[in-house]
Order: C-alpha cells, then structure tokens, then sequence
C-alpha cells in the first residue's frame, strides 16, 4: 500500500496542515520542521503524483521577476519576455508579477526582496547583484520555502536553485577566441566596456576573455575595464575618449550594455581613423546595424525568451520538488557576424 499524508505526518509527529505546506512549499514552516517533514518523505518512501495533485486543486504557481530599470535593451526585451507570458498565466497555471529595482543597486534589490517575504511567492527570478545584503535576502526567502533562479547574471555562491541564463566565462572566452581570430599576428591594445562589476555575468566574461586572449595572442595589452553602468551616454563618452586617447587600439569588446553609446562613437571617427576591431553582446536592432555597416563586426547573443521560459519551468518544478532536466534548460551561445544575420 503507497504511503498516505497521513503516514508523513505520523513519521515526522507534525499536523497534516504542515505537512501541506511543505509538500506545496507554502511559508509558515521552520526549517527545521521541513526538514524534519522531508526527511519522513525519503524514510517511508512518499512519491506525490503532481501533476495529478495540481490539477484536482487548480493550481495557481504566484512567481516574481525581479528586473532592473533603466535604458538596456537586452533588459527591456527580458521584461517583454516575461510580459509574454504574463498573457500565457491562464493556461499555463501561473500569476506572475514583475518587481523593477535600479540596475546594479544591491541595498535595493535586498529591500525588494525583504519587501515580499510577507507574503512570498511559489518562486522568484532575480537578476542579480552580487552584495553580501543580496546574499543574505535570498537566504531568508529561501528558510521560507521560496524557490530562486537568478536569471542572466548569477550568484553560484548563493541559496540559489537554479540560473537561467548562458555560461558567462565559456561566452568571454568565445570573445577572445575571435578577437585573437581578429587580430592574429598584430600587437597594440584591447579594451574592455562592462556594465558594472557587481554583477556576475560580466566578471565572468571579462575573466574568460583576458584568459582566452592572452592565450591566442601575447602581444596584445588589455587596458584596465571600463564600466559604463549599462548606460548609453556614459559609454559613449568613455570610449569617446578612449578613441581620442589611444592611438594603438586594436580592439573593444562590449560586454555589457549600453552599446548605443558605443556606436555613436565609432560613427564619430574620421574616414581616415583607423577603426579597432569591435565585438558586443546581444543582437539588437541597433547591434544588427552596427553589424551591417561595419562597425562591429560580431555579437554574442542570448535568447532571452529562452531564459524567461526556463526560468519559470524551473520555478514550478521546484515547487514541486520535482527534478529540473538540466539539458531542456541550458541557454546556448549565439554568434552572430555581418554574413549570418537572421
């Protein structure tokens, strides 16, 4: 005879409305006494048919994206995704909400976080800072029975379930590969825009990028970051001056945002300037003009509609406690040149 609720409740000395609220991860359950619930589950060997379950009680999965604000192309085509499926919350059983927090602000999204403990949802995505504030937010969500994915940028080091989002060393090291391809054989300089260091995804591909550089070509010097905080205007100006200041540049590798601001700098230069090797992340429609007129001459690109779509199958799974299938969920690595544009 398959064990019963009942059984899990007498197993672990808890009520059967505990018992409910762990096996649909609702709050209102010390960790302790989760623990103490789950474990009963493993010793009497429980399996829950949820599919089942979900669909006798109609089931409703509330989840959160936690986005940051500001003039970043990529993050509005994420919050579009997410919009998308907000449309979808009907017949895919969801309720989901968007939380908008100033881009690279760890006090902020740490606030936002503490803000929906409260009432906490089934899960929560996060684009994410890496902050001790952020850290230990996301550890009380979790002592709450949340599930987190962070989405994009990650925080491995984190109570995290799951990232949604590309291999963000194997994508710098990508950028490497074809600036070294770029300029094989050439000496002079390389310079690296970023967002901001706070967050993950771009340590991580500026780590791969010097790696896998240095590797291909040892003549080529890599000059200090520069962080343009994702936005237009200040990239525009750094690397305004970059191109004024720096008479040896051989190459620029965008990895973060903000490449509006890159592009109108480029178009500024002289017809006789000579013009540095460019590679930039996601495929805009101002990055496929760049491509198209020559001024850039690759995009690494990630489908954000993917990442949202992953992120939210791997929230219900969660609350569920059912298995993530690792390979449905790995976001790939898109390299687009001038040739290959769709």
């Amino acid at each position: 005879m398959r064990p019963t609720v009942h059984d899990i409740a007498e197993a672990a000395g808890v009520s059967l409305a505990t018992v409910d609220r762990v096996l649909n991860r609702r709050p209102g359950v010390s960790a302790r006494t989760r623990s103490r619930v789950e474990e009963a589950i493993g010793r009497i060997g429980f399996v829950r048919d949820m599919a089942a379950a979900n669909l006798a009680k109609g089931r409703t999965y509330p989840l959160a994206f936690v986005l940051p604000v500001g003039d970043n192309s990529f993050m509005a085509g994420v919050k579009s995704e997410v919009e998308q499926a907000i449309a979808r919350s009907g017949q895919e059983r969801t309720r989901i909400d968007i939380v908008e927090v100033p881009r690279f602000d760890g006090v902020a999204l740490a606030n936002a976080l503490d803000a929906m403990a409260s009432d906490p949802p089934a899960g929560i995505a996060v684009v994410a800072v890496d902050s001790p504030v952020v850290h230990d937010a996301l550890h009380r969500l979790k002592e709450l029975g949340v599930a987190i994915v962070t989405l994009v940028s990650d925080l491995p080091a984190s109570d995290r379930d799951h990232f949604s989002g590309i291999d963000n060393i194997a994508a710098g090291r990508t950028a490497g590969s074809l600036m070294g391809r770029f300029l094989a054989g050439k000496a002079g300089k390389v310079a690296v825009v970023a967002g901001s260091m706070l967050v993950g995804d771009h340590r991580d591909r500026l780590e791969g990028f010097r790696k896998r550089l240095s590797e291909l070509n040892a003549n080529l010097e890599i000059l200090p970051v520069m962080e343009g905080q994702d936005d237009p205007d200040a990239v525009y100006g750094l690397v305004s001056d970059l191109l004024h200041r720096e008479k040896q540049l051989a190459g620029i590798y965008s990895l973060g945002a903000g490449n509006r601001g890159l592009i109108r700098a480029l178009k500024e230069l002289g017809p006789t300037a000579a013009k540095p090797q460019v590679i930039a992340h996601e495929l805009t429609p101002h990055t496929r003009a760049a491509l198209q007129s020559d001024l850039i001459e690759a995009v690494l690109n990630q489908d954000a509609g993917h990442e949202v779509r992953s992120a939210i199958r791997v929230l219900k799974a969660k609350a569920d406690g059912l298995t993530v299938i690792e390979a449905q969920e790995r976001i790939r690595i898109d390299i687009f040149l001038k040739d290959n544009l769709p």
